[in-house]
């Protein structure tokens, strides 16, 4: 395994944040418009792209 920089790292946190997913209360309140978190992606298909 290498090392990862402190970007990388940077990047990787961010999109873990992104991948949250949706808070019940948030659909719940607008009526499902907000159907879920389009940052979620399935980790075995979708791969993640860090610059």
């Amino acid at each position: 395994m290498g090392k990862k920089t402190a970007y990388k790292k940077m990047r990787l946190g961010k999109k873990l944040k992104q991948n949250r997913r949706m808070p019940v209360l948030a659909v719940v309140r607008t009526h499902r418009r907000v159907q879920g978190n389009i940052f979620q992606r399935d980790w075995r298909r979708r791969k993640l792209k860090l610059e």
